[in-house]
């Protein structure tokens, strides 16, 4: 590697003003590292946000700075894609939002290539973005030789090892703002699952399949149908857990009430295999946190089972247990895929892994 340059794929899509201490800035790092102490020069590319044309409010031009001082090296920060690497500019560069260039998410061979010509190998090290057909994870792959990055593998490791191999009580804790991409989850596995405890708009997508009053709450009508075909499935003792009691504000159901943490957290505690994606309640907002961290503090209780907790907002919510370092138990596995995670666990195959064979 002495010499060369590597074109690193990693997913620095974080909120704007949330990039100090995030955790997938933090689980991209060790790839990086790796690669420098061998010698070679590393060209970070990663996109931010959905933006339409060149938003400054998503440049990544924030990392910058936060990078350098975690790697201890200049971060050359480049806002135009440039024909080459320069050899004496230093060992590390930050390529502007790969989503500023139209060819990103077109998956488009001609921008690939564009990209390509800056190194002399490529290292996908983004399992949050695998799931996408786009020219920095798919494209990219027919110009130069590719390979996983320690993340990535990690990812496969950990999530591949779920697939495989589950103990029983097996218990699945869906919530958050999406409800179609977790139902590949709960198809998948309802013949293996014990516990579906739901949250959120998953939850309430329920209640309105049962026909009850949500009110203005956050649901997925197009997804009612296959609701009800799971619970028509339904034997006792019932697979599905919904909450008991909620919380509500302006007519919208934004978090689960203290009896259903009671019941979760005990129904969590027996378990030996747990596999959570999104929050039960709005966390960000003040009053409707108590949920999430009472799912947090059963989580972190539980040291015999075998854990992994994925998305965006689910990993972000461990902020409200603990704000500085923390080290996790070993039992848990802290995914940085969200969509990617739910489609790997759901036993489809990955655009973005399936390139790299």
């Amino acid at each position: 590697m002495r010499g060369k340059t590597a074109l690193v794929r990693v997913d620095l899509n974080i909120e704007p003003g949330a990039e100090k201490n995030s955790f997938r800035l933090e689980a991209i790092l060790p790839t990086i590292r790796f690669l420098l102490a061998r010698g070679a020069k590393v060209v970070i590319l990663s996109h931010r946000g959905r933006p339409r044309g060149r938003d400054k409010n998503l440049s990544l031009r924030p990392f910058a700075p936060i990078l350098q001082k975690e790697l201890k090296q200049r971060v050359e920060f480049m806002t135009v894609l440039p024909r080459m690497i320069a050899p004496q500019r230093g060992k590390v560069f930050l390529l502007g939002n790969l989503r500023f260039w139209k060819g990103e998410e077109k998956n488009d061979v001609g921008f690939a290539r564009r990209l390509a010509a800056l190194g002399d190998f490529y290292v996908n090290d983004a399992f949050a973005v695998s799931h996408r057909k786009n020219a920095s994870v798919v494209a990219i792959t027919r110009f130069l030789p590719s390979y996983a990055g320690l993340l990535l593998e990690k990812e496969i490791k950990n999530l591949g090892g779920i697939l495989k191999y589950t103990t029983h009580p097996f218990t699945i804790i869906l919530g958050g703002g999406k409800t179609s991409d977790k139902l590949g989850v709960m198809n998948y596995f309802w013949n293996k699952a014990d516990n579906l405890l739901l949250g959120g708009a998953p939850a309430n997508t329920v209640f309105v399949a049962q026909k009850l009053p949500v009110g203005n709450s956050l649901i997925d009508r197009g997804s009612t149908s296959q609701i009800l075909k799971l619970i028509r499935k339904e034997v006792e003792p019932r697979k599905i857990v919904l909450p008991l009691d909620v919380k509500i504000a302006d007519k919208k159901i934004l978090d689960i009430g203290p009896q259903t943490v009671e019941k979760y957290s005990k129904i969590i505690s027996k378990s030996r295999t747990v596999i959570w994606n999104g929050p039960p309640g709005l966390f960000e907002k003040k009053g409707f946190e108590k949920g999430t961290i009472g799912i947090w503090r059963a989580i972190l209780r539980n040291r015999k089972a075998k854990i992994i907790v994925g998305g965006g907002e689910t990993t972000a919510s461990f902020s409200l247990i603990h704000n500085s370092k923390f080290m996790i138990p070993k039992n848990i596995f802290l995914s940085t895929g969200g969509g990617a995670m739910l489609k790997f666990l759901s036993g489809r195959k990955l655009p973005g892994i399936e390139a790299l064979k």
